[in-house]
Formats: C-alpha cells, structure tokens, sequence
C-alpha cells in the first residue's frame, strides 16, 4: 500500500480534528518563535525553553518545527529564523565537531531547508554532516560508534539505539550524490540494531559495546532506561520508526519486519492513555513518569508504517498512532497554559541521571507536530 491509500484510510473526522490541533500548533509557535528565537532550545525550565549549545543532540528539532509550519510558503518569519540556526550550526559542522546525532541535527535543519528551497549551500552542509556522520562507522563490528571517549573511559566501541534515527541522513546523501557507499554504511548499521539492539520480543537495548578491534559484542549497559534488559521507551519507539525508514530507503523487508515486531512490543504495554511511561519494565515504587516524546515519535513511526503494509494492517498502525497523538493532544498539550512555551507536557529526558523529568522536550514537540502534520494529510518527509 501507497503513502495515497494510506491517506484515505485517515478519516474525515481525523483530518478535522488534526487541522484545529495544527492550527494551534502554529498559533503557539508563531508567540513562541519570539522569544526563543535563533536558539537551541532543549527543555522547558519553569515554562521557559533552555538554550543549549550548537553541537548538543538536539539542536536540529527547533529547526525542524519551524520548517514544518513554513513549508507551505506563508510563515516567512519561522522561515528566517530556521535559516539562522543552520548558519549557527556551521561552528560544529566546519569544527568537526559532528558526533553519532548529526541526523537529528542537520536532517532537521541543513537537509529541510534543501527538501523545501533548493538551496545548494543547505544540500553541502547536509554533505559535510553525512560524510562526518559515516566517518564513525566501525567496519569490524558494522555499527556506528557513539560519543567520543571521557576521561579514562574509552568509548571506541560502544553504540546507541538512537542513532538508527541518523541513518536518515547517510540514505540521503546516497540518493543525492548517486554514491551507495553512505546507504551501505546506513544498511549495516541497520543490520546491527537488527542483530544486537532489538530483542526477540521486540523491545530495544540503549547501549551497546563491542570491542572495536574484532567487532565482537561485549555488553549492555542500562544508559536511560532503568536497567540493562529494561526497556526504555524512547529507545522503543527511535527503532519503530527508524527501521521503517531503513525500509523506505532500502526496500530491504526485513527492517519493516523489526518495525513490526518493535512496534507490536510498544503497542502492547502502553497505559491506558496510551502515552508511555519512561520505560516499560521500570517498577511502581517511586513512580512512574510518562515520556510524551517517546509517544509522539513511535507515532510517527507507525503512520509511515501503515502506508507501506496490507490495508487490514495499516488500520492497526494507523488506529493506534491516531489514539496516541489524540491523547497527547487532549491530555498533555499546553493550548490554555500561555505560560509554557513547550507544546506537550510530561517528557523524560533522562531519569537515571535526574535531568529534565516531566517537562516538555523539544524533540517530543518536534515529533509531536510530524505527527499533526502527517494526520492533517501533509506529504512532507524531513527524514
């Protein structure tokens, strides 16, 4: 099934509703964009979104809201202030700073605006990102390495979940070159989260390491969720979506089967909200706090996913994702609260390392407005 039949499937009355949930979306962000302006927002901080630096992870998702409102042409201010950012990212990009996220930063910044303008200086940074992002590939143990190294902790071999939501970045730069190698390296990686990351009842390690010399696995470790064989939400929901989109760019039916089986473990422990808590065997005591990014992403995820499946199965997909993005939309959106800046409320950034807990997160907005946007019928594709 097509992206085309797929879109018949959303209802008229979903369609209604996701345009008076866009039209808020853009009320809020149009007041926002005022004050937060050429920054690199993370979290909100008592309403008030942080500014992190240009190199951190998530300085592409601001960006990335921006251009999903200005694409139609009629936000011109939004557009401006996306086309800043991306300048202000040239300091890591030509420092060689660019680490295993160059994906959630420069797809959602540099690759957007060359989608959506044409801009060849938009296409070379998004070059210059993909070629540093595949620099990092280990050929031994065919995954991506994570982080550089700490003090007395050498980090050679370890990699992450989340960068299976990069590999966007490398497929493009394929595509645009006509060059295979960087959708080999993307492919591989893919492999890898296949073989080591997702687990036979679909749910997902966070870290990884493997020995950088022979590519042999050697470990997990708990990273953000609350143990090693947990599972943590958000990394749930970056392998729903990210090994659809390997299948996309690939046709490879085996990262759509992985999907599957992710989004089939995610579906079935989500609450009765269907908004997910941080981590899915993580235990009552001391509470359980929701992560509404991790939500708003697997959503995403499996609206792509029922464009690419039998109808009998998109309904599914689709039904879920619809249920999900309502109740962030109802139960978590900030629509009457003029003193948040964040659009959905109750992210988990981190809980282990007690950073940012129930508050909005910029990548859980990010993903948040994909997900409005997908169900109102827009054809965009960031990623």
């Amino acid at each position: 099934m097509g992206s085309e039949g797929s879109s018949a499937l959303i209802s008229e009355s979903v369609q209604q509703w996701a345009e008076g949930a866009w039209q808020q979306i853009v009320n809020k962000v149009e007041r926002t964009s005022q004050r937060i302006g050429v920054s690199f927002p993370h979290a909100s901080v008592n309403g008030v979104y942080d500014n992190m630096r240009p190199s951190w992870w998530t300085a592409g998702f601001w960006p990335g809201i921006l251009w999903q409102i200005a694409e139609d042409g009629h936000h011109p201010g939004l557009q401006g202030i996306a086309e800043l950012i991306e300048e202000k990212l040239d300091e890591p990009l030509y420092s060689l700073a660019v680490h295993h996220d160059a994906g959630f930063i420069w797809t959602l910044s540099a690759v957007a605006d060359y989608r959506i303008t044409g801009s060849e200086r938009s296409k070379h940074r998004g070059l210059m990102a993909a070629a540093q992002l595949a620099s990092r590939f280990n050929v031994k143990g065919s995954f991506i390495r994570a982080w550089h190294d700490l003090e007395q902790v050498n980090r050679a071999g370890w990699s992450i979940i989340d960068t299976v939501m990069n590999l966007p970045l490398l497929y493009w730069a394929s595509e645009v070159t006509e060059d295979p190698r960087f959708r080999h390296i993307a492919a591989a990686h893919a492999d890898t989260v296949l073989a080591h990351f997702l687990r036979p009842d679909g749910s997902s390690y966070h870290i990884l390491e493997f020995d950088p010399e022979s590519g042999e696995r050697i470990g997990a470790m708990s990273g953000q969720g609350y143990a090693e064989e947990s599972a943590w939400s958000r990394g749930s929901a970056w392998t729903i979506y990210g090994l659809t989109l390997s299948y996309i760019y690939t046709g490879e039916e085996r990262f759509l089967t992985g999907a599957k089986r992710a989004a089939h473990f995610f579906l079935a422990n989500l609450p009765e909200d269907h908004v997910p808590h941080w981590d899915f065997r993580a235990p009552e005591e001391g509470g359980k706090p929701r992560d509404t990014s991790a939500g708003a992403c697997a959503a995403c995820g499996l609206i792509e996913m029922s464009r690419l499946v039998p109808e009998a199965e998109a309904r599914l997909y689709l039904r879920s994702a619809e249920r999900i993005v309502r109740s962030l939309h109802e139960h978590y959106g900030t629509w009457d609260m003029p003193g948040e800046e964040g659009l959905i409320l109750s992210g988990t950034s981190n809980l282990p390392g007690g950073v940012h807990i129930d508050t909005p997160l910029i990548y859980g907005d990010y993903f948040f407005v994909e997900a409005v946007s997908k169900l109102r019928g827009s054809a965009l594709r960031l990623w």
